[in-house]
């Protein structure tokens, strides 16, 4: 039931952040070139699809990982660079507060730990490494730490690479929690 309630709050934020986008002159393309979007709609995804792919605790543990991102940096970085109101606020709070906190809880409560590998968090940067190639390619920076046109070359580029860090650092840290957290066996 936690799994349907996540899915319809992640689904619905992702429907209102759209309709406020088009109903303000936005496009479908622009929307989805955000990887609180994509993000998002990964956690939505794997939260309605009853796959054994998204059952897998690496994979899961590499969704919380990037929705926990998504949180991070949004109130780190970006948080303070504007001000939302009305609809464009709730589909702010949900999408960068909410979805991200019941992601992180599920994962601890409710996935099962012991599975994870070390070298998990450095394969769970594939995904935000492919979503810079698009940005870089596509010429269009949707976030103002990663924009050549803004900040030249050679500092968006140190920007990502702290940002790999911060991925790579945080998923050690969701690795360590979950071999802390196994289950312990039994002696005999």
């Amino acid at each position: 039931m936690l799994k349907v309630g996540i899915a319809l709050i992640t689904w619905f934020a992702l429907m209102l952040q759209l309709y406020v986008l088009l109903h303000n002159g936005g496009s479908i393309l622009n929307y989805f070139s955000y990887f609180t979007i994509l993000t998002n709609l990964l956690v939505a995804i794997s939260f309605t699809i009853p796959h054994p792919f998204f059952s897998r605790p690496q994979v899961r543990a590499g969704i919380t990982l990037y929705i926990a991102i998504v949180g991070i940096v949004y109130s780190l970085l970006l948080r303070h660079l504007w001000k939302p109101t009305g609809w464009q606020l709730l589909a702010d709070t949900l999408l960068h507060d909410v979805v991200p906190l019941l992601a992180v809880l599920y994962w601890i409560f409710f996935v099962p730990k012991g599975k994870l590998r070390w070298i998990h968090a450095l394969q769970w940067l594939i995904y935000p490494t492919c979503y810079l190639i698009y940005t870089l390619l596509r010429g269009v920076y949707p976030y103002p730490f990663i924009d050549i046109d803004q900040l030249g070359l050679e500092q968006a580029l140190l920007n990502m690479i702290y940002l790999s860090i911060a991925f790579v650092v945080l998923g050690f840290v969701l690795v360590g929690i979950d071999r802390l957290s196994r289950p312990r066996r039994s002696a005999a």
